[in-house]
Parts: C-alpha cells; structure tokens; sequence
C-alpha cells in the first residue's frame, strides 16, 4: 500500500470525513533534502470533519499526527495540514 493511500485511509477511519484530500507533492521538491528516489515523502492533506469542530489548530494537527501514528510519520518528510470543521 502506497503511504499516500495508508494516509488517507487512516484519516477516513479516525475522523470520518466530509471532505478529505491527499496530494504526494514529493516531485516539487527533487533534488531538496528529505526526498528519497521514488517519492512519498511531501504530502498536503485538506481535510474537513466535524469531529474537529471542539479543537483548536494545535489539537487538530496533534489529532492528526496521533491518528496516522509514529511509524507513519517517521516515514513522512513533510505533511502540510489544511484542517477545518
């Protein structure tokens, strides 16, 4: 499984999301620090989800990190969050 798809598929199960986008934006930055041949290292993710209606920024991002995991994030050089209710 692809970590663009691990993503989005941990984010669906942890937040149930009405709307929810994930773009490996690794070929933008070849030839940067942190890009590994073959990509999956920058990712963009917009998601919208009631469940963030009570948190502040911090807790979602924080929400986020918890629902993808260390192991996941370890993998990931970069993740832009774009997080609304």
């Amino acid at each position: 499984m692809s970590k663009r798809q691990e993503i989005e598929d941990r984010l669906r199960d942890a937040f149930a999301p009405r709307a929810l986008e994930v773009v490996d934006d690794s070929e933008s930055h070849r030839g940067h620090s942190g890009y590994p041949e073959g990509g999956e290292s920058h990712f963009n993710v917009a998601i919208r989800s009631e469940r963030f209606k009570s948190m502040n920024r911090v807790a979602r991002h924080r929400a986020i990190h918890a629902a993808l995991g260390a192991k996941l994030i370890a993998r990931i050089h970069a993740l832009s969050l774009d997080v609304d209710v």
